[in-house]
């Protein structure tokens, strides 16, 4: 039996892979949370 985990190809949340994604992704795409974290990691930090 063949086990395949998402988690493990989605960069950790406040990454700099994460905020290239975020950057990446259109910004009417992103969720409460994202706007959320990408604060949190990458303009008040």
């Amino acid at each position: 039996m063949f086990v395949f985990s998402v988690s493990a190809c989605t960069p950790e949340v406040g990454s700099e892979q994460w905020c290239t994604d975020m950057k990446e992704k259109r910004k009417a795409d992103w969720s409460a949370n994202q706007i959320t974290n990408f604060a949190k990691n990458f303009i008040f930090n």
